[in-house]
């Protein structure tokens, strides 16, 4: 057999794997998924080997989901670590077998505080399913390694089980985007989901912004200065913003009028120009210079309408927000 054969083979059965835990779904599941959810204190996820593996990443998923979570390793616990588990904390504890000897002190503690827990097992009959107020089955028919030792499609079945765990958790518990950017700032997403205008735009000395009454001379060396990037914004006398002038707008000017800086700033801006507040979120401001294919946006306060900053489409390419 090919290492290609050999690779699908192994897919396959994990798949079916997973698939299996469907049909066997049922009320445990959801018992499982409310005891987390009225859980005061931590979950606290323990296993062994490969089975501590997983574990690790299913608490890890947890937590940046809205549940806090975290691994305890069995064998440590008996060492002094038992003192991080809490009267209100949840155990989710994970044995293919149900019986590691690793886990005997960590479930005669968890039964004499009387914390609530939730086994996954491939068997239950063991002693962690038969301490356990809910046991999940995580069995699976084979291995997928070819010597029927090592854990393949079994902590694979286990890894999708607690995805389906958290998932369930986290749309029980009504978790949103707002949510998980607040766990995940350094994130792609938590960066649009958190970064405002406010925080990345020009304001004070990069707020270039000219008088209808002013020259066009003055609006060009306004145009030209730091930050600024070819554009202007033009108030009225209450200092309204009512127009914004581009180098676009300069050169199309120069195709009819050989000498634009002698004419009036109101010929050459575009009225009504398309602004946003300060307090909305920066990938609104992405969504519409995209839509209108422009490449700075003025900012307003949304009481006065008065300019407050600008922000290029550059600052949001390096905020990250595209």
């Amino acid at each position: 057999m090919s290492s290609l054969q050999e690779a699908k083979r192994v897919l396959d059965i994990e798949a079916q794997a997973i698939l299996a835990l469907k049909d066997r779904l049922n009320d445990d599941f959801e018992k499982a998924v409310d005891m987390i959810c009225q859980c005061k204190g931590k979950v606290v996820v323990a296993g062994m080997g490969k089975s501590g593996h997983i574990g690790r990443k299913i608490a890890a998923t947890m937590s940046s989901t809205g549940t806090p979570a975290f691994f305890l390793h069995p064998a440590e616990s008996s060492h002094g670590d038992l003192g991080v588990v809490a009267e209100g904390d949840c155990l989710l504890i994970i044995s293919y077998g149900g019986g590691s000897q690793e886990l005997t002190d960590l479930l005669s503690y968890v039964s004499r505080k009387g914390l609530p827990m939730i086994a996954m097992t491939g068997n239950p009959e063991s002693q962690l399913a038969q301490a356990a107020v809910v046991a999940l089955d995580i069995s699976v028919t084979e291995e997928a390694c070819p010597l029927k030792l090592a854990p393949t499609s079994s902590s694979t079945a286990t890894l999708a089980l607690g995805d389906a765990l958290a998932m369930a958790t986290l749309k029980k518990k009504g978790f949103k985007e707002e949510d998980f950017a607040e766990f995940h700032p350094g994130g792609k997403l938590g960066r649009r989901l958190l970064t405002r205008v406010r925080d990345i735009m020009h304001e004070n000395g990069g707020l270039p912004v000219v008088k209808d009454s002013d020259s066009m001379v003055k609006a060009v060396s306004v145009m030209t200065g730091s930050h600024v990037r070819g554009v202007a914004g033009v108030t009225n006398q209450e200092g309204l913003l009512v127009g914004v002038i581009t180098d676009g707008d300069i050169r199309r000017h120069l195709e009819k009028n050989k000498n634009p800086l002698e004419s009036d700033i109101a010929e050459l801006m575009s009225s009504k120009p398309k602004t946003i507040d300060p307090g909305e979120l920066a990938v609104k401001a992405l969504f519409i210079m995209e839509q209108f294919s422009i490449q700075s946006l003025f900012v307003v306060d949304p009481q006065t309408q008065k300019p407050q900053g600008l922000i290029h489409l550059q600052d949001l390419i390096k905020a990250k927000i595209r």
